[in-house]
């Protein structure tokens, strides 16, 4: 299992059009990918994390970015992104989920 992982800066106030041009729709999600989370910072509402979890290889999932045209959404984020702090692909080593709920 593998997450791929970002942190952005955005311009201000741009963070309703960075949603609606960068979350995937409810059962859009690409072959392999199994979850996903966009988290915004309490401290700076213009920082924001995104990550999934996708359910393969690298290959695979550079082969689904390309398959499904992940460029064109990040292409489409460009104007409401100030910068990017940190962006890369990780292999998950360790999980611990508490189910007592």
């Amino acid at each position: 299992m593998l997450c791929a992982h970002t942190v952005r800066r955005l311009k201000p106030d741009a963070f309703e059009q960075f949603t609606e041009a960068f979350v995937p729709r409810e059962g859009d999600a690409p072959a392999g990918w199994t979850r996903f989370h966009l988290l915004r910072s309490l401290a700076d509402p213009n920082e924001i994390v995104t990550f999934g979890f996708f359910d393969g290889t690298l290959d695979e999932l550079e082969r689904s970015q390309h398959d499904d045209d992940f460029q064109s959404r990040r292409d489409a984020i460009d104007p409401f992104v100030e910068t990017v702090i940190a962006n890369g692909v990780y292999e998950i080593v360790t999980t611990l989920v508490r189910d007592d709920r």
